[in-house]
Formats: structure tokens, C-alpha cells, sequence
């Protein structure tokens, strides 16, 4: 798993920015700074997912150091680290016993949001542990 800085910022007259040093042109905001956050983890999957796509060099994460002696001119309320699991991750597989009616509503849900049943019940899972861990 890779860990990646991430930089939070905010004018007066602006939501909370977040911006990625080692992925420049990566941004995203968020009204609140847990907004931000949650964003953040998107924003850089996409990136990066964009990125090995086109067949372009993930960058290997910059430490904390380095980052801040680069950016101590300007003005970061935090910084945070997005983690990215590696894209070799071993798949598994699992065999789940659902309700016929619930497994009808999931491959619904999944197909009209381009999903694979496999994709949408990964990304309700890590929904539900982001959400968790923020409570």
C-alpha cells in the first residue's frame, strides 16, 4: 500500500483545498475539512487509476520532510495521508449466501451505475469503514 501526503489549504472566501505534491494538478475540495478528506481518497484513486490507464509512472510517495521544506512558504491548515492499495492486490475469492431479493437490488444498483456486482460491493464496503472510523 502506498501512502501519499496530502495538503490541506483555505482562503478566507474558499471551501478547504486539497492538493497531492507528488500528483500535481490532482485537486479537490470539500466545505468542510472531513469533506476534504473524504474527497481526497477519490480524487487521487481516479488520478492515479487515469494515470495507469495511459501507462504514466505512479510516483514513489514523498516523505513528510521533504514536502514540508518544499511548501513551508505557504499557507496549509493540515496535511493528512491518503493510502492507495497497491494496484497487484491478490483477488479472492468469496462465496456470500443474500437474499435473492437483496442480490435483484445490488446487480440493479450496480448496472444502472456501471458497476460490476463485484465493484459495487467492494466500494459499500469501504464506504461503510471510512464512514465508520470517522464516527
Amino acid at each position: 500500500m502506498a501512502n501519499y501526503i496530502a495538503l490541506i489549504h483555505k482562503d478566507s472566501d474558499s471551501d478547504y483545498g486539497v492538493s497531492f505534491p507528488d500528483f500535481p494538478g490532482c485537486i479537490t475540495a470539500g466545505k468542510t475539512i472531513d469533506e476534504a478528506k473524504d474527497m481526497a481518497q477519490e480524487a487521487l484513486s481516479g488520478h492515479i487509476k487515469v494515470m495507469d490507464e495511459f501507462g504514466d509512472k505512479i510516483p514513489e510517495p514523498s516523505n513528510l520532510e521533504k514536502i514540508m521544506d518544499s511548501y513551508n512558504d505557504e499557507k496549509y491548515v493540515a496535511f493528512f495521508i491518503v493510502s492507495i492499495p497497491d494496484k497487484k492486490s491478490k483477488k479472492v475469492r468469496v462465496n456470500i449466501t443474500v437474499p435473492e431479493e437483496d442480490l435483484n437490488q445490488i446487480d440493479s444498483f450496480a448496472k444502472q451505475n456501471g458497476m460490476t456486482r463485484s465493484a459495487f460491493l467492494i466500494k459499500a464496503a469501504q464506504d461503510t469503514i471510512h464512514t465508520s472510523s470517522h464516527s
